[in-house]
């Protein structure tokens, strides 16, 4: 009886690790656009995405680093902008916003720290500092670090990017 426990036990337990590393393995498959909606607290990104066509461009190649804002980073916003942002004639600025959140290369955050600039895929610059320990895009703290996907990374951040006009 105890030997058939173990058994039962080891193969259970190698169920479990098959199960995890073919998740893990299906992250890391999964391009910046799916991983984001995947993690579920991103809905108002990928609606802006939507709206602003640029979907398939960041299902694209990459890589890209994208500091995502999440939607309580979006709630932040003054009231009536997200509805606003989201009108067709809205979409060039709409899609300026969203472009100073991504950086045409691949930058973990062990490369970020180092930084003092980035420049966005809007071609405006992003400052970084490092303030009690965390990292800042301009005023926006980077709250979560180095989602891999399969075509770049994810960072997410607190506070939506406004970029200069």
């Amino acid at each position: 009886m105890k030997l058939k426990s173990i058994l039962t036990a080891a193969v259970l337990l190698a169920s479990v690790s098959i199960a995890t590393a073919n998740h893990h393995k299906e992250a890391k498959t999964m391009d910046i656009v799916d991983t984001a909606v995947a993690a579920g607290s991103f809905k108002t990104l990928a609606a802006a995405l939507g709206a602003a066509d640029l979907v398939g461009a960041l299902k694209g190649d990459g890589p890209f680093t994208v500091f995502a804002p999440t939607d309580a980073a979006f709630a932040k916003l003054p009231a009536g902008t997200i509805d606003m942002l989201l009108k067709p004639e809205n979409k060039d600025k709409l899609t300026d916003i969203l472009t100073y959140h991504v950086v045409a290369a691949k930058v973990p955050a062990a490369t970020a720290v180092t930084l003092d600039k980035a420049e966005a895929l809007n071609g405006k610059t992003i400052m970084l500092t490092r303030r009690g320990g965390a990292l800042y895009l301009n005023d926006s703290k980077v709250v979560t670090t180095d989602i891999m996907t399969s075509n770049g990374i994810i960072h997410v951040i607190d506070t939506v990017l406004i970029p200069s006009s």
